[in-house]
C-alpha cells in the first residue's frame, strides 16, 4: 500500500498523483521501495519515518520544521513514541508483579523492539504498519 508524502493519504499503486490533496508524485515515490522524497532539505521521508520509532529522534522530528510539517513523518514520530510509552507502562506493571510478571519481562521487552523493528523497516520501505491501537491515536495525532 502506498502514501502520499504530503497529506499520508492512502494511494493507489502507480498513480501520478493524489487523489486527496492533488500532489504530483515523483518516479518511485509511490512505491514501496528505499527511493523516497525528500522533506525540502535534510533527511528523506522515509530515513525520518524509519528513526522516528527511536524515542528521542521522534521529539525531535516532532518539534522541527520540515519534518513536522509532514504528515507521514508525524504518523511514524506519534506511533513510535506511543510505543515507546506502552513499553514503559507494561515494563512499570510487570516490575510490580513479583516472579511472574518478572519473568514475563524479556519477553515483552522483546515483543516491543520487534514492534519498533518492523515499524522502522516499514517506514524505511515507505509503508505503514498500523500498531493496533497506537496507529488510530497516531493517525488522529499526525493530521492535526
Amino acid at each position: 500500500m502506498a502514501y502520499c508524502s504530503g497529506c499520508g493519504a492512502e494511494m493507489v499503486e502507480g498513480a501520478p498523483v493524489c487523489a486527496k490533496c492533488g500532489r504530483a508524485v515523483g518516479i518511485g515515490a509511490g512505491a514501496a521501495g528505499p527511493a523516497a522524497t525528500s522533506v525540502n532539505a535534510g533527511l528523506s521521508e522515509n530515513i525520518a519515518g524509519a528513526l522516528s520509532y527511536f524515542f528521542i529522534p521522534a521529539i525531535i522530528f516532532l518539534c522541527i520544521e520540515p519534518y513536522n510539517k509532514n504528515r507521514t513523518i508525524r504518523f511514524h514520530a506519534f506511533q513510535g513514541l506511543g510505543l515507546a510509552i506502552a513499553s514503559f507502562v507494561m515494563h512499570m506493571v510487570l516490575g510490580m508483579i513479583p516472579f511472574f510478571g518478572w519473568a514475563l519481562l524479556p519477553f515483552v521487552s522483546l515483543a516491543f523492539l520487534i514492534l519498533a523493528i518492523i515499524g522502522a523497516v516499514k517506514a524505511y520501505q515507505n509503508q505503514r504498519f498500523n500498531i493496533p491501537i497506537i496507529a488510530p491515536q497516531a493517525e488522529k495525532m499526525a493530521n492535526q
